[in-house]
């Protein structure tokens, strides 16, 4: 199964009728991994038929209320409708004091556990490690702490030689194992290697997740090579004064990241509420870098690895 993203928030600062605050959903095999939760964030999962009981773990950018104002109406949801599983949070320091004072305030006693991991904004480490894949922060520029997220497979399935499995006579049941790169055990007690009977699958996928930033040279060794990076694009190339004054990125330097990182897609977001039609911001980007998509809410993107 690949990755895809499911872009459900767009806008920058405030809603509109047809663009929402930052939320994307990260969709694997072992989940999903909720991206930012803006206000709005649990109505578009339903709207756009995101299952909810997939996400486990929610990864926050930075504190400004249009990546986390819909985070606890969400948490509060689930344990309505009686979550059992433990939910996984991760975010800037203050993020643990934000959500104790709502449920001091409101009185909300949630009936699951809910684990408040705080990152240290300003370096690059790994902060979670699950059965195929592994998350690093990317330190972001903006005008308060603010993170970015690395997402990488560890390695793809290999992929089953028709052929081979025919030749040993190799049973259904098998074949799974095989692909997880198990070698395969006869009754007879004599070993097929894994090798005489698979090939090498797809190289692994990655994703780069960089909200709210200045333009920022030192995420390029970081995210060098990533199949999909996501980089806000919140103002024209026109407004590059207001734009490093307001901690954030012109269509054309996101671009310029894309291009010196190597990147094989650029996906821009996080649009300010002057354009009233992002795509202007679209034709900008693709003057540096031409694999440049334009985010549009419900829109699902499939990551495919560099070589596929």
């Amino acid at each position: 199964m690949p990755w895809d993203i499911h872009i459900l928030g767009t806008n920058a600062a405030v809603p509109l009728p047809d663009r929402h605050p930052s939320a994307q959903a990260l969709n694997t095999p072992e989940g999903i991994f909720l991206i930012d939760c803006g206000e709005g964030t649990q109505d578009r999962l339903s709207q756009f038929g995101v299952k909810r009981s997939r996400i486990n773990h929610i990864f926050i950018s930075h504190l400004h209320g249009d990546h986390l104002f819909g985070l606890p109406g969400l948490i509060t949801s689930y344990s309505l409708f009686g979550r059992k599983d433990p939910l996984y949070l991760f975010g800037p320091p203050g993020l643990r004091r934000y959500l104790d004072t709502i449920y001091e305030i409101t009185g909300i006693h949630l009936r699951y556990q809910c684990q408040v991991t705080e990152l240290d904004t300003n370096k690059h480490y790994k902060i979670l490690e699950t059965e195929n894949l592994r998350v690093y922060t990317l330190p972001l520029d903006h005008r308060i702490p603010t993170t970015g997220y690395l997402f990488k497979e560890k390695v793809a399935k290999r992929k089953i030689d028709g052929d081979a499995i025919a030749h040993w006579q190799v049973p259904y049941h098998q074949i799974e194992k095989l692909k997880n790169g198990a070698d395969w055990e006869r009754e007879d007690g004599s070993i097929i290697e894994n090798d005489l009977l698979t090939v090498p699958g797809r190289p692994p996928l990655s994703f780069a997740y960089c909200s709210d930033t200045r333009y920022s040279p030192k995420l390029i060794p970081w995210i060098r090579g990533v199949d999909l990076l996501y980089h806000e694009t919140t103002f024209g190339e026109n407004l590059k004064d207001e734009a490093r004054k307001r901690g954030h990125s012109t269509s054309v330097e996101a671009a310029l990241i894309a291009k010196k990182a190597g990147v094989k897609e650029l996906l821009i977001g996080h649009f300010s509420t002057r354009y009233k039609d992002p795509s202007v911001l679209l034709h900008e980007a693709k003057t540096i870098f031409e694999n440049t998509i334009l985010a549009q809410e419900g829109q699902v993107i499939e990551i495919i690895s560099q070589q596929d």
